[in-house]
């Protein structure tokens, strides 16, 4: 890092504390040559995620759409907003650990249902609905018909 003053590259960090509610590192150094001290600030570098739309486009990835449909489909259903709060968050999670700079909705709808059809059956069929844009009463029939085929081999299992 250079001086600001002198262009000197060797410097000492005399103090470091947090900042940015702790999403930073305030350092006060000192330059080894002039002996003037200055402050820099350390983040953490994000990396932004672009979401690919089924058309195509592409816009900035906001885990508030996602949150917003979860909210939707769990709408008069005994979920609480912590449950939904938490399943944002570990999608996000799994979306930056992934450290593909794009992923698809249909990626992230995957994701949605696969954490709802835990927590809520009825949310999860709300959501399936809207996500896989049912046709007809007879592909929602078949999407039911495969949740009541696994909820009875669980049973059977068990």
């Amino acid at each position: 890092m250079k001086c600001l003053y002198c262009n000197c590259t060797e410097n000492k960090v005399v103090d470091s504390r947090a900042a940015d509610e702790d999403n930073a590192i305030r350092r006060r150094r000192e330059c080894v040559g002039c002996g003037r001290r200055f402050t820099t600030y350390e983040t953490i570098e994000f990396t932004p995620v672009v979401v690919v739309k089924n058309n195509g486009m592409r816009q900035s990835y906001n885990p508030d759409k996602i949150r917003n449909g979860i909210i939707k489909s769990c709408e008069k259903r005994p979920v609480p907003i912590q449950v939904i709060d938490d399943m944002v968050a570990d999608i996000s999670k799994e979306i930056y650990n992934s450290m593909e700079s794009e992923v698809t909705t249909k990626k992230i709808g995957e994701m949605v249902m696969e954490r709802l059809k835990k927590v809520d059956e009825v949310a999860y069929v709300r959501y399936a609905s809207v996500y896989r844009s049912f046709k007809d009463l007879s592909s929602f029939m078949a999407e039911l018909k495969q949740m009541m085929k696994a909820e009875k081999k669980k049973h059977d299992d068990a």
